[in-house]
């Protein structure tokens, strides 16, 4: 046994210098010549016999790469190795020192005087520093001697502060020294911030930790920081968005520093730091599967997706498909749209039987050929027309596709014995001032219907899911802001105090899931949508984090409520009560407004009728769908208040 790892040693040691050979080569060459150079100005002033000499220093090149290579300097890749590495260096030399100044002492006569062999330590460190961490100095030289002969200056240095200064804030630290000239712009780190009063003062990867969070704005205006990045592992949304408001109130620039996982596998600094996301700046937390819901009643199943190509429905597919269907069907009427999502998802999942579907749901017909052939189990109802004011100028439009065809799947459904039914509606039903709105909470409630109704005793499960706006979909405003400030500005804003409720894809499309398998038919889910967001607080925030200043460098200008839209959205009608369900951020509607019971089956007939013979003007088609809905006829104000059009009224 200990034959055969001594063998596996010499092995080792052969390899491992036929790989490094030139490091190698450069190491014996340092110790050649610092010892030969420290012996010659001893030996010009002493009769020190020069054979011998030269006998100590071939030793001490011998001894040199044995030393090195037991003390894994070889080993390490030092293009990537940051300066904490120089102690092994030092620790290296120091042992090869010894073992030479041990061997001198104890021959006779002595090849090379103690004083050499002490003195030689210095250069040889110092040659073995310089050898594996050359590429650094030589650029630290290059632009010193571009500055001197030729008065080209470094391009200017993006100064940056380190938010949190623990794990992440050191390894971000490490990157932006390792690649400090990264996609045309150069980083000079000038220290850390951190809250944990026992860091105060002390150096990471030779940085001080300058203050704490409240100290940012004086730290940014006494060191000219350019760049704040965010570092911080794990980090609360109370405390981010305190430590955004901190940032806000200096010139610089705010990035975020991602998952710490993701910087330890990203050499690129492009990937290592990332611009703020709303995601961060409306404070929600990501939310995950929930152990306590039976996914059964979606896993392995013929799931149907209408809308598939639509942000909400594409969403949809990428999340389903982690639960195994044993078919995935794709359905919508935009062809180009339907390519893409089938060719990512069957890229990602080719194990997933997967079918695009090109029809229109207003058809009922193509739809029937499509139950008839697949015979779908559970329906995610994603298709629709969203855009509020275009909703407005075409009505018909808006009734057709968003009431006719959610009538026209839902009755098919019932007929091939779908079990789940799943509706994606918005908060825009409640109280609705618009085609889009009202269109939903009529899908609602024919939804409710159907659920109740004891034709043909059918036992499809239907449910309805309501949230706000999420963030990057289609006709989202925050892409429109982004585009906007990247053209700079000016950023529109409709009204100085309209709010709105935000939620990402990602969040909206897993709660939608959820709510799937938690009904139990004729349900009205709501999804926890947390705290309203000011759009003007919104797009002043966006532009700060550019490090710009809103109304200076990016002017808003206010271009009015347009027809439809709503100052504040609601989450529920007075009438309705909101009841906890098991999952954390999923409640359900009860209440006269959603028990289902007004007009039965009278209630689908109507919407058949209002669709084939919609009106043409906006403000009929409301009055019409509100005279369905049972509300009482009362004006809906338009607001103004010198930011828009003139008000009008609609009569409700």
């Amino acid at each position: 046994m200990a034959v055969s790892r001594s063998r596996a040693m010499v092995v080792d040691f052969v390899s491992t210098i036929k790989q490094n050979f030139g490091a190698v080569s450069l190491d014996v060459l340092i110790v050649v010549i610092s010892y030969a150079a420290t012996l010659t100005v001893r030996v010009l002033n002493t009769s020190l016999e020069v054979a011998i000499g030269l006998h100590g220093i071939a030793i001490a090149a011998l001894v040199t790469p044995f030393i090195f290579y037991a003390l894994r300097i070889y080993h390490c890749i030092w293009e990537y190795s940051s300066g904490a590495e120089v102690e092994r260096i030092v620790r290296a030399t120091l042992t090869m020192t010894a073992v030479v100044f041990v061997y001198c002492a104890v021959t006779i006569p002595r090849p090379i005087p103690l004083s050499v062999v002490l003195f030689s330590f210095i250069p040889i460190t110092c040659g073995a520093i310089v050898v594996r961490y050359r590429q650094r100095v030589l650029v630290g030289f290059s632009w010193r001697w571009k500055v001197i002969w030729t008065q080209e200056f470094p391009k200017q240095l993006t100064r940056v502060l380190i938010m949190g200064a623990g794990e992440s804030g050191q390894l971000l630290a490490v990157s932006l020294k390792r690649h400090p000239n990264t996609h045309g712009t150069q980083y000079m780190i000038v220290g850390f911030v951190d809250d944990d009063p026992k860091k105060q003062g002390l150096y990471i990867e030779g940085y001080r930790v300058l203050g704490v969070r409240k100290d940012i704005a004086s730290l940014v205006e006494s060191h000219n920081i350019d760049l704040i990045a965010i570092a911080i592992h794990k980090i609360s949304s109370a405390d981010f968005r305190d430590i955004l408001n901190q940032c806000e109130k200096t010139s610089a620039r705010i990035m975020v520093m991602p998952d710490v996982l993701d910087a330890m596998t990203t050499p690129r600094l492009g990937s290592v730091l990332r611009d703020v996301q709303l995601e961060d700046l409306i404070g929600r937390n990501p939310v995950s599967r929930a152990e306590n819901i039976n996914y059964e009643h979606i896993e392995r199943k013929v799931i149907l997706v209408t809308g598939a190509a639509g942000s909400i429905g594409s969403e949809l597919c990428r999340q389903l498909v982690k639960y195994n269907p044993s078919h995935l069907l794709l359905l919508d009427n935009n062809e180009s749209g339907l390519y893409d999502i089938e060719a990512d998802l069957r890229a990602r999942h080719p194990e997933i039987p997967i079918t695009s579907i090109l029809a229109d749901i207003t058809h009922e017909n193509s739809l029937r050929r499509v139950f008839l052939q697949h015979r779908p189990q559970v329906i995610f109802h994603a298709a629709a027309y969203k855009h509020v004011p275009m909703l407005e100028q075409y009505p018909a439009e808006g009734l057709r596709v968003n009431i006719g065809g959610t009538i026209n799947l839902a009755t098919l459904a019932i007929e091939y014995k779908v079990c789940r039914f799943i509706l994606i509606s918005t908060d825009k039903a409640i109280n609705p001032v618009s085609v889009m709105g009202a269109s939903k909470r009529l899908c609602e409630m024919a939804l409710q219907t159907l659920a109740q109704s004891q034709i043909g005793s059918h036992k499809t499960l239907f449910a309805s899911v309501r949230f706000g706006n999420v963030l990057g979909s289609r006709g989202s405003v925050v892409p429109l802001f982004t585009r906007q400030i990247e053209a700079g500005g000016p950023v529109t804003v409709t009204h100085p105090e309209m709010t709105r409720y935000f939620l990402s894809i990602l969040e909206a499309t897993n709660l939608v899931i959820a709510a799937a398998c938690l009904t139990n038919g004729g349900d009205t889910f709501l999804l926890k949508m947390g705290e309203s967001v000011r759009i003007l607080d919104l797009a002043e925030r966006m532009i700060r984090l550019r490090g710009m200043r809103p109304g200076a460098d990016i002017k808003i200008v206010y271009t009015g409520i347009r027809p439809g839209e709503k100052m504040n959205e609601e989450l529920y009608n007075d009438d309705e009560q909101v009841m906890e369900t098991i999952h954390p951020y999923i409640v359900k509607i009860k209440g006269e407004g959603s028990n289902g019971a007004r007009g039965g089956e009278a209630l689908v007939t109507s919407l058949r009728s209002l669709v084939e013979n919609a009106p043409l003007r906006g403000a009929q088609a409301l009055e019409e769908m509100n005279l369905l809905l049972k509300l009482e006829s009362e004006t809906v104000p338009h607001y103004n208040n010198g930011y828009g059009p003139q008000n009008r009224e609609t009569s409700a």
